[in-house]
Order: C-alpha cells, then sequence, then structure tokens
C-alpha cells in the first residue's frame, strides 16, 4: 500500500514521521539507565541543566568521557 509515496502501516501511520518525531523526543529509555547507571543517580539537581544531546554524546561508544 503506497500512498503519496510514504511507507504506511495498514492503519495509515507514518512510519517516517514516527521516526523522526522519536528521534526528537529525548533520551530513549535505555539511554536514561545507562546514564544513571554511570552516574549512580544521585541527586535530581545534577539534571536541572543538562543538555539531551550533551549526554546522548558522552554515552555513545567513543563520546566524551
Amino acid at each position: 500500500m503506497n500512498h503519496n509515496k510514504k511507507n504506511l502501516t495498514s492503519v495509515g501511520t507514518d512510519i517516517e514521521e514516527v521516526k523522526r518525531l522519536n528521534a526528537e523526543s529525548g533520551l530513549s529509555y535505555n539511554e536514561v539507565k545507562e546514564l544513571l547507571a554511570k552516574t549512580g543517580g544521585k541527586g535530581p539537581a545534577m539534571y536541572s541543566d543538562t543538555y539531551v544531546e550533551d549526554i546522548k554524546r558522552k554515552i555513545q561508544p567513543g563520546g566524551v568521557k
């Protein structure tokens, strides 16, 4: 089923749009778990002015330590 050359599910969901929105939505559940494991997860104040993209770069293989 090809509507206007978009990749749609059987109920009409635009798969590429969902992927794009997910990529822009912030940290994934697994990224948060990894971040908390690396930092000890103590005290919410440490996250008060954290930038999501900085955290993503830090937890990626080869990222800033």
